[in-house]
């Protein structure tokens, strides 16, 4: 069983930039590849970016093409920690932000293939 907590949240400007960060209880972080979604007012969750496991210190990213050269994803493995780091934030970036972790990844962006979710953070960026 993992238990995720996202915090980092807040309310920002259009061109601003924010770190949303997500903390991993148990003692196997790095046996799990971890995603963020996002999920705008009325519309429908959305993948954001993942991460793959360390292996021979590096991880592979993937990024949804509307944050790509934007948003950065990172992990900490010693501290059991995933962030997202947001630059060059846009109103349209507004949502709540979902960290979410698998053992089973294949595409890495597709919800079911996630097995823990944490409750979001709340992102609301100001034009």
């Amino acid at each position: 069983q993992v238990q995720l907590v996202e915090s980092g949240g807040g309310l920002v400007q259009a061109g601003d930039s924010l770190r949303v960060s997500c903390v991993a209880s148990g003692r196997t972080f790095n046996d799990y590849a971890m995603g963020w979604f996002r999920q705008a007012p009325g519309k429908e969750r959305e993948f954001v970016a993942a991460i793959s496991v360390l292996r021979w210190s590096a991880s592979r990213t993937y990024y949804a093409d509307s944050v790509k050269g934007r948003f950065t994803i990172s992990r900490d493995n010693a501290k059991n920690t995933v962030y997202l780091q947001m630059n060059s934030l846009k109103p349209e970036d507004t949502a709540v932000y979902y960290c979410a972790a698998t053992r089973r990844p294949t595409s890495y962006t597709f919800q079911s293939e996630y097995d823990y979710w944490g409750q979001g953070t709340q992102v609301t960026v100001s034009s």
